[in-house]
């Protein structure tokens, strides 16, 4: 039987280019989230690791099962007795030498510092804006091939990573397989943020009727990206609950009730209203007489 409740701690963070730095952030964070009586701590992507420069990162940048960001999620999680949503952290790939691509990695923890579920990131930040660089993700990082559904007290948990937020129909699987959180970790980029961010999560959680958990990065960082912030909560009803803003990390912690996603998907029923259908292409047809002018 699943809780109908959660008290679920969101952080909003500026990692830096060192685990040490972000480790110590988190250790504080999940301090902080028992304190409060949470039951889960939220992170943002890149919550362990934040370099893009390649040649640093190569040398700090290890496999899963010896990241020290994880294994410090993991020794956190079980000393609260707390759930932890690692937002994503750089783990090295299966290419190894000058070849190597890491891989955009998510995990949930549980109360006993177990890993329940582990996500790659799919769909990479491969975007050209107008004045300004590629930016290229799929140089750095190899995209993963499996969606992921999580089993928590609450219910199931779709796993996904920032960029992933732009193809709905991952989203919309995850719902018809009975998802009651969408998790969002996020680095937006100012641009991207300003124009679509909320919008996207609003979506998201309106069109699946499921709460979406949307922790990000925020602020200058020491590889010289800036970030938008503005870490959400979005009700199934597409009611932002919480918004941390875009001036500086932090926390919320927030009472999720779970009762509202069976009374937002009893009065839409669009996950049973969905019909399959043909694509038909109406070409323009060119033996039809002409008319008289």
């Amino acid at each position: 039987m699943t809780s109908q409740t959660i008290r679920l701690c969101m952080a909003q963070m500026t990692s830096t280019n060192r685990h040490a730095g972000n480790i110590a952030w988190m250790d504080d964070a999940a301090a902080r989230a028992r304190a409060e009586g949470a039951q889960m701590l939220a992170l943002p992507e890149a919550s362990g690791l934040c370099n893009r420069i390649r040649d640093e990162a190569l040398h700090q940048v290890v496999d899963h099962e010896k990241d020290p960001f994880i294994a410090a999620c993991r020794a956190a999680a079980a000393r609260h007795g707390l759930w932890i949503h690692t937002g994503s952290t750089p783990v090295a790939g299966p290419e190894k030498g000058d070849a190597a691509r890491f891989l955009n990695h998510s995990d949930l923890i549980s109360p006993d510092g177990k890993i329940v579920a582990g996500y790659d990131k799919i769909h990479l930040f491969d975007i050209c804006l107008d004045g300004k660089p590629p930016t290229g993700e799929s140089r750095r990082y190899r995209p993963g091939a499996q969606a992921v559904l999580a089993d928590t007290p609450w219910g199931p948990a779709g796993m996904s990573i920032c960029y992933d937020l732009r193809f709905p129909q991952l989203y919309r699987d995850y719902a018809r397989a009975g998802a009651v959180f969408l998790f969002v970790p996020s680095a937006f980029t100012v641009p991207t943020g300003q124009a679509h961010w909320e919008v996207l999560l609003r979506a998201r959680a309106i069109e699946n009727g499921a709460f979406v958990i949307a922790p990000a990065q925020v602020g200058r960082h020491d590889d010289g990206r800036i970030t938008y912030g503005h870490s959400m909560i979005v009700n199934p009803w597409g009611k932002v609950i919480a918004d941390l803003g875009g001036d500086g990390a932090g926390l919320i912690t927030v009472d999720l009730n779970l009762e509202e996603i069976a009374a937002a998907r009893r009065q839409i029923p669009s996950l049973q209203n969905g019909r399959d259908y043909d694509l038909y292409h109406a070409e323009t047809r060119t033996d039809q007489p002409e008319t008289a002018s």
